[in-house]
């Protein structure tokens, strides 16, 4: 699947990818760590992404066979697994209500993500100018992993999230 834009709602200054039936109560993954250093929170299948805003965002999601050369202009990046046992993983905000999520068909699995923060402007939707924070676009990008792996942060960036 090449790149494909989506706008997502981060309400409370996260979204969500995960595995299609991984929509289950849980403590979140926000650990100190995570919200400090990390900006990604891990619960079973599924991963959230803090964002700099509480506003709506641009996020790109690719799956490929391979990891992929680093972003060049991303100013954090971070990785961490992602079981998706259900071949279908979805994309949302924590307002959304089901059915409003995106939908992304990947092969049953267990996908390293790799998410990278890009400074941009604002997106191409109807964002809301009263919120605060700059603007980033968030790259997704996924592959298939043979093995488990720990959370890495790549490349750390500074921000006040």
């Amino acid at each position: 699947m090449g790149r494909v834009r989506f706008i997502v709602h981060a309400d409370q200054r996260q979204f969500s990818l995960r595995d299609k039936g991984a929509w289950r109560p849980g403590d979140g993954g926000w650990t100190e760590e995570a919200v400090a250093v990390h900006r990604l929170a891990v619960e079973p299948s599924s991963l959230s992404v803090a964002t700099a805003r509480s506003d709506l965002v641009e996020v790109d999601v690719s799956v490929s066979g391979a990891a992929s050369p680093l972003l060049t202009g991303a100013e954090h990046v971070v990785e961490a697994d992602l079981a998706v046992p259900g071949g279908e993983v979805t994309l949302a905000g924590p307002a959304d209500y089901p059915g409003q999520e995106h939908r992304i068909a990947v092969s049953p699995g267990r996908y390293r993500v790799r998410v990278s923060y890009v400074e941009s402007g604002p997106p191409d939707a109807e964002w809301h100018e009263h919120e605060f924070g700059p603007h980033y676009r968030y790259v997704l990008e996924l592959w298939p992993a043979s093995h488990a792996a720990p959370v890495e942060v790549v490349r750390l960036g500074e921000w006040d999230g």
